[in-house]
């Protein structure tokens, strides 16, 4: 195992580094690797302990590559999640004015969030595609031949750059949830307040398949929080879902929808039960708890060994 031992989308000065402040996470323990596939392959292969990576974002919707590569390869499962602020900056050289600035350079995930500011307050403006947010900041040090870049605050931080105009993102409750993912082993214990991912292939498309799925988990009174249908790659109109559900697989009603899920779907991938971020707890009707489950498991018991009529 290298020195630093966990990997997260880079380069420095990212919303990834930024959650991996907040995760608490020390610095010498961080490598930037270039690419959510990057990162993956890395914890793949042993030469990380875990990735962090963006899986979520409230304004842009899902991470389909995160998506995809955790439903294919050699098995991960998530341990950890934390959701920042999405908030942006207009990045420069120091000595630059605003009248200075006539083409920007950012993420196009940046520029969408920031298409109201930058009409108002940069019309006449160029905005020309970055890789990354920080990577756009990175080159403006570098020679870039632009005048600006929509970035972090953290970026300027990293890369010198002078913050002409804060909070420029037009949704100010935006955030970006990012996990922790890691080579399979012990799970996290379940805390009450828990979020369970997990990878659904059907046998094949026929009607009624999304039904079989969600009717696994609403007899059980589990929540989802997130689903999305992703090509499997293979034909068209093929796909796959990704969910995430209230519960931990250590949940007696988490647990029996997998078995159910497991009788009616080609393959499912477990991804993990960890502790939500927010640490909100699920409403649990009656007749789902743990007790209801040892309770039904004690009666059948009874009933198949005669003692019950």
């Amino acid at each position: 195992m290298t020195a630093r031992t966990y990997a997260f989308l880079g380069p420095r000065g990212t919303f990834a580094e930024a959650a991996w402040r907040v995760l608490g996470m020390p610095d010498t323990d961080g490598q930037p690797a270039p690419s959510v596939t990057v990162a993956l392959d890395l914890v793949r292969s042993g030469e990380v302990r875990g990735a962090l990576v963006p899986i979520e974002n409230s304004v842009e919707g899902s991470v389909a590559t995160t998506l995809d590569e955790l439903a294919t390869g050699s098995p991960l499962v998530i341990t950890a999640e934390v959701s920042i602020p999405v908030q942006f900056a207009l990045l420069v050289r120091p000595g630059t004015s605003i009248s200075d600035v006539r083409v920007v350079a950012t993420h196009p995930h940046a520029q969408a969030q920031c298409r109201g500011w930058l009409a108002e307050n940069l019309p006449g403006s160029v905005v020309i595609p970055a890789m990354s947010t920080a990577g756009a900041a990175q080159a403006l040090t570098e020679g870039a031949t632009y005048d600006a870049a929509i970035a972090q605050r953290i970026a300027a931080e990293q890369y010198g750059l002078d913050i002409l105009a804060d909070g420029i993102a037009d949704n100010d409750d935006a955030t970006t949830r990012f996990i922790v993912v890691e080579q399979p082993g012990p799970l996290p214990d379940r805390t009450g307040a828990d979020k369970t991912t997990l990878v659904l292939f059907m046998h094949a498309d026929h009607p009624g398949a999304l039904l079989e799925i969600l009717t696994e988990l609403s007899v059980r009174g589990i929540n989802m929080t997130r689903i999305e249908s992703r090509p499997t790659r293979r034909a068209m109109g093929d796909y796959f879902f990704s969910i995430d559900c209230e519960g931990h697989v250590d949940d007696e009603r988490v647990g029996e929808a997998l078995k159910g899920l497991h009788r009616i779907c080609a393959h499912v991938r477990f991804l993990g039960s960890y502790p939500r971020h927010d640490g909100r707890q699920p409403l649990i009707r009656k007749g789902v708890s743990d007790s209801d489950f040892t309770d039904a498991d004690e009666w059948l018991r009874g009933v198949r060994s005669g003692e019950i009529g």
